[in-house]
């Protein structure tokens, strides 16, 4: 499956953005599908992943409450929307892809599919 992240840009501290991911290329609704990201000079690192039936739904402990995540399979979308944003959430964002258990998704070493990324800037 192929992947295009938007939505990017520049937001004050305290600000809201959605990001988006088109999928194209293979039946999208099989997928489990996660956001990662990745600030200068750290290592990628996940943020939340939703299951292809929408049921398991996972955040890391520095965004859960403030993000979400989302997906809608008719449209072969999946979404974050990001809440009360902080300065340390500026990073490269992007969005991945993998079938077979949720496990899988969580983990970067274990992606097979991943979009191009989108820069999320936070001004404090």
């Amino acid at each position: 499956v192929q992947l295009q992240a938007s939505g990017g840009g520049l937001v004050q501290t305290g600000g809201s953005l959605r990001l988006s991911c088109a999928a194209s290329g293979r039946t999208f609704k099989g997928y489990h599908v996660a956001w990662f990201r990745q600030a200068p000079g750290k290592e990628r690192e996940f943020v939340a992943a939703i299951g292809w039936g929408g049921r398991n739904i996972n955040y890391a402990g520095s965004v859960k409450g403030r993000f979400t995540i989302s997906r809608n399979n008719a449209e072969n979308e999946m979404y974050l929307q990001m809440n009360d944003l902080k300065p340390e959430d500026t990073a490269i964002y992007y969005c991945a892809a993998r079938e077979g258990t949720f496990g899988y998704i969580l983990t970067a070493g274990r992606i097979n599919s991943w979009g191009q990324g989108t820069q999320l800037t936070v001004s404090s």
